[in-house]
């Protein structure tokens, strides 16, 4: 922990401006790992060095966290389905769903499932550069001519486990964290003890080393390169740490 660019606000008012997460009673189905080769999976696993992420984003004062976070997984799960890389991809616009997405609150906060369903009604997602990024909720510009992604359904994975093998061979997963504790952080692995299991953030686990000590989740945040280890974090693995096991999902292509 050290002194952030958040230091000089108060927790009601970082959580206030930076966080997000509210909860839905959507009911998501399980993704099916039964044919999945669990032998594959490895000690250590990484989607950025593979090229199936794009570059941090920042949700600046908006808690838009639940876009980004289904929007990263949108991304993600795109590149993987066609064979694409970041170097080739154009990124997704988060702010469409902030805007056009009613059944959450935009700035006010929402959820990745609903995300989805909102980015299946719309019949996909356009790019960030034709619909920019303002971290303030407009009225909905969608254009279906700038779509540039589009998916079918979406899945949870109810188990820590269960999210290792997902991440290892199906795509880098949104999860919803309690990041109360992240206002300080700046580098290593925040264990268990070190935070609570109150969701009010989403983000997106790109990757794992469960060979490290302790082992640990990568996991990749929306407030910009200049916080944490380059806009990532590294929550302990095996101990639901933050909460990351409470709500993970990734959408379907």
């Amino acid at each position: 922990m050290n002194l952030t660019k958040f230091a000089d606000l108060t927790p009601a008012e970082f959580k206030a401006l930076y966080t997000g997460y509210v909860p839905s009673d959507v009911e998501v189905e399980e993704l099916d790992l039964s044919n999945v080769d669990v032998s594959a999976v490895g000690a250590t696993f990484d989607w950025i060095s593979k090229g199936k992420t794009t570059p941090v984003k920042n949700q600046e004062q908006c808690g838009s966290c639940w876009a980004f976070s289904a929007t990263e997984n949108i991304e993600s799960v795109w590149m993987i389905a066609k064979d694409l890389t970041s170097s080739n991809f154009k990124p997704l616009a988060p702010q469409q769903i902030v805007d056009c997405d009613k059944r959450d609150g935009g700035c006010n906060g929402g959820n990745p499932p609903t995300a989805y369903e909102y980015v299946i009604q719309a019949g996909g997602q356009d790019t960030e550069a034709s619909y920019p990024y303002r971290a303030v909720n407009q009225a909905c510009q969608f254009k279906p001519a700038d779509v540039e992604a589009k998916i079918t359904s979406y899945k949870k994975i109810s188990t820590e486990a269960d999210m290792l093998t997902a991440t290892a061979t199906v795509a880098p997963l949104s999860i919803c964290v309690d990041a109360s504790q992240w206002q300080f952080y700046k580098s290593g692995v925040m264990t268990a003890a070190q935070c609570g299991t109150s969701l009010d953030h989403c983000v997106q686990a790109v990757g794992y080393d469960t060979s490290a000590s302790p082992p640990y989740w990568n996991v990749r945040n929306s407030w910009g390169a200049s916080w944490g280890m380059s806009g990532f974090i590294r929550l302990e693995y095996g101990h639901g740490t933050c909460g990351l096991n409470k709500e993970t999902t990734t959408a379907v292509a």
